[in-house]
């Protein structure tokens, strides 16, 4: 296996894939055609993104919004059957509104995800506190509840019909990169055949900064409730670039010890990710050729995939 660069996401009915400031979005259309769209994001040359943690900051940030970004726009492909053509000042107005719209959205999904994943556990520890002298205890009981929430939370949206096909996509996103990172042409026939678990996985991410934040959250100890969350609160980010430079080691290592600490996220993407069909499997192909010269990336590694 040899790292490419290249990471991506599920959009709906289809996939979004990203190599270095490029993206692209590969849509299935209504009509069974492959809609895409390459864009770039803003530069990641900065020096902030060569600190460690500090990277990992940055670059959870910039993938939250190009994330909820794409995903309003692959949504925008079903909106009207027959797209209006708009004049140029109707087209800045409804970047404007779409702007506001993707603005609002993600700061309503970061507040419900500090509600359910922070404070429904912190106060369900201190319930638990009534019973539990020891505030190690408290701590750790608190931290396997937000796992225990997280777990529950996607096993629950992975029985909604719509999620069930984003996370198709999801699967044919991770094919898609380890068909290539393991030397195998694109082609339908070798992503199929390729594993849909990846380590470099959002949903790997996600596992880690909650199990780091069990620990982390151990040594957070004051008497006011107010205090424990802001705290708490403020130490997210830093938990988060922790997290992004195990995520970005595992992506790259193949040692046993990186390998057995990756095990849960893997395991966890058996719920985030299930097998596409052929024609999702050419949407995440579409994409990955839209950003990536995997040609080139295979000849120019030719000796390291010969030895595997």
């Amino acid at each position: 296996m040899k790292f490419s660069g290249i990471g991506g996401q599920a959009v709906m009915e289809g996939v979004m894939m990203r190599n270095g400031n490029d993206y692209a979005i590969a849509v299935r259309l209504s009509d069974g055609s492959i809609h895409v769209d390459k864009k770039k994001t803003k530069g990641q040359e900065g020096i902030w993104y060569k600190i460690p943690i500090i990277r990992g900051i940055c670059s959870f940030v910039s993938s939250l919004v190009i994330g909820m970004s794409t995903l309003m726009d692959s949504a925008s492909y079903f909106e009207e059957e027959e797209p209006k053509v708009l004049t140029e000042e109707e087209k800045k107005k409804k970047e404007k509104q779409d702007k506001a719209e993707m603005t609002g959205t993600l700061l309503f999904s970061i507040v419900l995800a500090l509600v359910i994943f922070l404070l429904i556990p912190y106060y369900f520890s201190r319930f638990v506190g009534r019973f539990v002298d020891s505030t190690t205890l408290m701590a750790l009981i608190e931290g396997i509840f937000r796992i225990l929430i997280f777990v529950v939370y996607v096993k629950a949206i992975s029985c909604m019909e719509d999620i069930k096909r984003v996370f198709m996509y999801h699967g044919a996103e991770h094919k898609c990169i380890n068909c290539i990172e393991h030397g195998l042409p694109l082609t339908v026939e070798n992503v199929r055949k390729s594993s849909r678990q990846h380590k470099r996985c959002g949903t790997s991410f996600l596992l880690f900064v909650l199990i780091i934040s069990v620990v982390v959250f151990m040594f957070i100890r004051f008497d006011s409730p107010v205090l424990q969350l802001v705290c708490r609160l403020l130490l997210i980010p830093l938990i988060a670039g922790v997290s992004y430079e195990f995520i970005r080691l595992a992506g790259r290592s193949e040692n046993p010890l990186v390998q057995i600490l990756s095990k849960p996220g893997l395991w966890l993407q058996n719920l985030t990710t299930s097998e596409p069909d052929d024609a999702m499997i050419e949407v995440g192909m579409a994409s990955v050729e839209a950003v990536f010269d995997w040609k080139k990336f295979q000849e120019e590694n030719k000796e390291c995939f010969d030895e595997v």
